[in-house]
């Protein structure tokens, strides 16, 4: 692999986290990491913790605390595991249904906004190309 290739590659990686981080702290009502517990819970249902920190390839405990935390805010609730009484899932509530689509369209009209100038095409490359990477990423851990 061409080192120049890698090195702009990893630049440029470096620099479109760091906005998106900088863009978050800015624009957010939702903390990102709130926004992806949501996220996951509102795309695949209600899950436990253990389940959770799998999905999201994190600690059990910094999921529990996250967890508490939207709970705390009512955002998602706690159900019964019907398979273990002891055992319980966490289930996003209609209230954090609300933040996570409010967030979702702040999101959606930001990226609008950046991308106003860019072709369609550019725009579906773009996507493809950050759903490929993603995709490497996962299937590497």
């Amino acid at each position: 692999m061409n080192k120049e290739s890698l090195e702009t590659i990893e630049n440029e990686v470096s620099v479109f986290v760091r906005r998106i981080v900088i863009s978050e702290k800015r624009n957010a009502k939702l903390e990102r990491s709130a926004y992806i517990l949501l996220r996951q819970l509102s795309t695949h249902g209600p899950a436990g913790v253990k389940i959770l920190a799998d999905q999201l390839q994190l600690d059990i405990s910094t999921v529990s605390r996250q967890a508490a935390a939207l709970e705390h805010k009512q955002y998602v609730d706690k159900v019964p595991n019907p398979r273990d009484g002891r055992a319980y899932f966490y289930r996003i509530t209609d209230l954090g249904n609300r933040e996570l689509d409010e967030a979702k369209q702040r999101r959606y009209d930001r990226l609008s906004n950046l991308l106003k100038d860019w072709s369609e095409e550019e725009r579906e490359s773009f996507g493809q190309l950050l759903r490929k990477y993603n995709q490497t990423v996962d299937s590497d851990n």
